[in-house]
């Protein structure tokens, strides 16, 4: 739940000298983002099916002990970890890589948090892991609409959710050494609310950029660039929607 890519944003303004059509370059901008997070989304979803239901890929990830109980091997506490290096790099490095970089980093992203979500198929049933992803992609839909429709700045709202965002994050930790299912109910309850809010604000953001690129001559590179990140920002938004949906409405096996 890392949002340190957003500040890469914030110093393009809604401008497009090019084509004199706002309208235009953000749409062909949206179209970019939307394409990356939708591949990102593909992969993760493959590796995460793969490592669950082949058994010697599994075996990479934990280690089942003669009593019955489960730990993570060497590999499966770089692929639990792996993903957060991979988001700090292309938020902190963004200026220093290139488009291609960057690309590959997001796409090796993509894979490895795919392998780490693999053991949300061991402890759910497939059913509800199948209409809670259904579900969650309606929400966050609906929200991607409005976010990008509606004529009301939001970046008062978003702010708020990004508080929220903080707080549920200090509430995890805690509940950590907590474990109260009462506790974690209630942070899924808000995780929804609050990821569903960040998904309209990140993507009207998104959209005020996408007017913006070529503000003082933008150039493809860091386009590119940009849209990795603005898809990273909605692969987030909606990875852990789903995530907090299920950990709501989730059967487990």
């Amino acid at each position: 739940m890392d949002y340190n890519q957003n500040q890469q944003f914030s110093n393009y303004t809604v401008v497009d000298s090019t084509t004199g059509n706002p309208a235009v370059a953000s749409k062909t901008f949206m179209s970019s983002v939307f394409l990356w997070m939708f591949a990102a989304l593909l992969i993760s979803s493959v590796s995460a099916y793969l490592f669950a239901s082949v058994p010697s890929l599994l075996d990479t990830l934990r280690t089942i002990h003669s009593n019955g109980s489960t730990s993570l091997t060497p590999f499966g506490m770089i692929v639990t970890f792996l993903p957060l290096v991979f988001v700090l790099t292309m938020s902190f490095a963004f200026n220093r890589l290139s488009a291609p970089a960057m690309v590959g980093f997001f796409l090796l992203y993509a894979a490895v948090t795919g392998i780490s979500l693999s053991f949300i198929l061991l402890v759910y049933t497939a059913g509800s892991v199948i209409t809670t992803f259904l579900s969650s992609a309606a929400m966050f839909g609906v929200m991607a609409v409005m976010g990008y429709t509606t004529k009301k700045d939001l970046t008062s709202f978003g702010r708020i959710m990004m508080m929220g965002l903080i707080g549920i994050v200090i509430a995890m930790l805690i509940n950590m050494f907590m474990r109260s299912e009462q506790m974690d109910y209630i942070i899924s309850i808000i995780g929804v609310a609050v990821f569903t809010g960040l998904t309209a604000y990140d993507v009207q953001k998104l959209k005020n950029i996408g007017a913006g690129l070529q503000y003082e001559g933008t150039s493809a590179n860091d386009t590119r660039k940009l849209a990795i990140m603005g898809a990273l920002s909605l692969y987030l938004d909606f990875i852990n929607l789903f995530l907090m949906m299920l950990r709501l409405f989730g059967r487990r096996t």
